[in-house]
């Protein structure tokens, strides 16, 4: 392929991960080019970019999954390179084989990766050939329920009904009976059809109490692959990622090392290049098998940037443009321990629904070892139309100890208003005995969450917080404006905390809400 110069980037998403990419970009003297949705118009990655073009009204059928109308932006700006981000049209093998063949660069894995590891039984058919173990599955698709009873007569329940094109979770269903096998077979079609506009599905052994652990890859075109380093993300919510960690609690030297080996031998299987993660599920007795290959970035890829030093963006650019990669395997540092807790905008005693509205006060954690990748501002929407994550809220320590004692602090000084947040139950995960002993399968929230347990944990404050709210009321009153209302309830947080330490901020932030709208009223 040879090398090729990158003067000028569009990055063809939206949100905290195009803001991500446009930083590393400036920290590189390239230019930037972003794209946006109408509702996007005022959003950090349009006012941070070089240049920025609408692309159409909300809807991402309608805006960021419109190829032609990515390209022609493309086009318009004069651009060498496209970055695909995570999500959208980042594993999407047309999307790459266009911005090839329009003479640009794909920052990103060839369109030949992209599907023959976004086919997922095509995926395991090419690792298990190289000797990867996969976890026992059907080797193609499987067209009806009838014809997957087999396999199921063969492995025993429960068994997973997933997706072929499928991701994210997306077109999954777990069946414990033989009973259950039709409704649920018809139902992860019917889902796979909306999400990825395939039907097609195939049966596998479903592992009990497993635990999810994945391996970066970073791969040149002169055959230089290497791998760094694990990430847990075993705790999950209906399948989607909550809370991510590295290293592993549960791996120990011998076992890293053969993973990471068996992780590149899977790249190296699809003659991968470029920035990928290799999925793995282990099981209660540590065996590994593989899972599926992301070819893209993980929204997770902070916390192995923060235990290396390693600037993941820059090595996309640096390998789309032809360079190889500047260090082998042995090359490699681990320092400490990081974790990411997703901020999302959905309520969590109300069956995680997501919370939507503008976001009034947005007051972001600081300090050592903290860092936060945020894409809305204050003042900013969080609308229907797209994921509600709000940020990555990611902290490095030097013990596991440490990092978890880290977030805990850094999630109780975040304040936002406006929406609701699943930061409590970031608080419940941290704090609970099973998580810190590292005693934890996927099935963590689902044993273990319950609503009624976050409130408990605050039922102690809410008298005090009454006492204190209405103390805080008359001040405000006295002071006789909204502005200087406003001014006096952040700072007035800690009051509360320095009070009665066991108080959950979030139920102060319900109350300041509650105050300014009865003052606006």
């Amino acid at each position: 392929m040879g090398k090729r110069s990158i003067k000028k980037v569009l990055v063809a998403n939206r949100g905290e991960i195009a803001l991500r990419v446009i930083r590393t970009c400036r920290e590189m003297g390239i230019e930037t080019v972003a794209v946006y949705s109408e509702i996007d118009r005022n959003m950090p990655h349009v006012l941070n970019a070089d240049e920025a073009y609408h692309i159409g009204p909300p809807p991402s059928r309608e805006s960021y999954l419109l190829i032609e109308k990515i390209l022609e932006v493309a086009k318009r700006a004069k651009v060498d390179a496209v970055h695909p981000g995570y999500g959208f049209l980042a594993e999407n093998d047309e999307f790459a084989e266009r911005v090839s063949k329009e003479g640009l660069i794909f920052v990103g894995p060839s369109a030949d990766s992209i599907r023959a590891m976004g086919d997922k039984t095509e995926a395991r058919r090419l690792v298990s050939n190289a000797k990867v173990p996969v976890v026992p599955g059907t080797e193609d698709s499987v067209e009806s329920a009838q014809e997957a009873r087999s396999f199921c007569k063969e492995y025993g329940y429960p068994v997973l009904i997933k997706a072929v094109a499928g991701g994210g979770g997306k077109g999954m269903r777990i069946v414990h009976k033989p009973e259950d096998l039709p409704q649920l077979f018809s139902a992860a079609q019917s889902e796979a059809r909306s999400a990825f506009g395939d039907s097609r599905v195939y049966v596998e052994k479903y592992l009990e109490r497993p635990r999810h652990v994945e391996f970066q890859i970073l791969a040149d075109q002169y055959g230089n692959t290497v791998h760094l380093g694990e990430r847990e993300c075993t705790i999950q919510r209906r399948h989607q990622k909550v809370v991510e960690e590295t290293p592993s609690i549960i791996l120990d030297d011998a076992m890293r090392a053969k993973m990471g080996m068996t992780a590149v031998l899977a790249a190296k299987a699809c003659n991968y290049q470029n920035a990928g993660t290799i999925e793995f599920l282990v099981d209660k007795d540590k065996n590994f098998y593989f899972l599926e290959m992301n070819t893209r970035l993980q929204v997770e890829h902070p916390i192995t940037e923060m235990r290396t030093g390693i600037d993941l963006v820059a090595q996309q650019l640096r390998v789309a443009m032809g360079e190889e990669l500047g260090f082998r395997q042995g090359d490699i540092s681990f320092y400490g321990h990081a974790i990411e807790c997703r901020i999302y905008a959905e309520d969590v005693e109300n069956d995680f629904l997501p919370s939507t509205g503008i976001i009034t006060h947005l007051k972001p954690s600081q300090g050592l070892g903290v860092r936060e990748d945020r894409g809305v501002e204050q003042g900013g929407e969080i609308s229907v139309y797209y994921d509600p994550m709000i940020s990555k809220l990611v902290v490095w320590g030097g013990t596991r100890s440490e990092a978890i004692e880290r977030m805990k602090r850094a999630l109780r000084e975040y304040e936002i208003l406006g929406v609701r947040t699943n930061i409590p139950l970031n608080l419940f995960v941290l704090q609970h005995p099973k998580f810190v002993s590292g005693d934890f399968d996927t099935h963590f929230l689902a044993n273990y969450y319950r609503p009624e347990l976050l409130e408990k944990t605050t039922a102690v404050g809410r008298t005090a917080a009454a006492v204190v709210c209405a103390l805080l009321h008359d001040r405000a009153l006295s002071r006789g404006s909204l502005q200087q209302m406003s001014e006096t309830m952040p700072n007035s947080r800690n009051e509360v905390h320095s009070m009665f330490p066991s108080q959950n901020h979030v139920l102060i932030s319900k109350w300041k809400q509650q105050r300014i709208n009865n003052m606006r009223s």
